[in-house]
């Protein structure tokens, strides 16, 4: 396995960091060799079969949608890739767990039940909800581009913190929700 280093030494000996076309040669992938440990606050830790250690990374989906238990990314505190992890079945079982359990939080999506008010302000949209995890307000720059629906009937809404909730069936929706709904697309 190639080490990466996120810096390399001039021709002087000093420190210098790898440029882009560098890093992405340098690229670590990940195997059932290396080991993944609980950081803190969904960080992780990872510690490669040669010993080499990288401490308090961010594991993220490269493809949050349809990729969910593959390409997931480890990224630094500045959002600089230090390894992927191609499949989390190629994984040994206890830093599998880690990983599964830092995305699960990282990616936690209320799911909206009810629709108790829709309010529009000077072009932004103000949704009361009722959430599998309680009684949410938040609100909708752009109905165009945050208000997403599905051919199965799910619909994902992005609101202006960048937060994320989903309507797994809009048409199970009560009338009263789906009236609130329609009347954003």
């Amino acid at each position: 396995m190639q080490k990466r280093c996120a810096e390399r030494k001039d021709s002087d000996g000093r420190d210098q960091p790898l440029s882009p076309k560098e890093a992405l040669i340098m690229r670590i992938y990940v195997t059932e060799k290396d080991k993944i440990s609980v950081h803190e606050n969904n960080l992780v830790d990872l510690e490669l079969e040669s010993g080499e250690r990288f401490d308090a990374l961010e594991p993220r989906r490269l493809f949050p949608v349809t990729k969910l238990e593959s390409y997931i990314t480890l990224l630094d505190k500045e959002g600089t890739e230090i390894a992927v992890i191609r499949e989390l079945s190629g994984l040994d079982p206890e830093s599998k767990k880690v990983i599964e359990v830092s995305l699960e939080d990282y990616y936690l999506v209320p799911h909206i039940t009810k629709i108790i008010a829709v309010v529009e302000k000077y072009g932004t949209l103000r949704w009361e909800v009722e959430t599998d995890r309680g009684v949410k307000s938040f609100d909708i720059r752009n109905r165009n581009h945050d208000i997403k629906v599905s051919k199965d009937g799910t619909v994902r809404v992005r609101d202006a913190d960048d937060n994320r909730y989903v309507i797994e069936d809009y048409k199970k929706l009560d009338a009263h929700s789906r009236a609130q709904l329609i009347a954003d697309l």
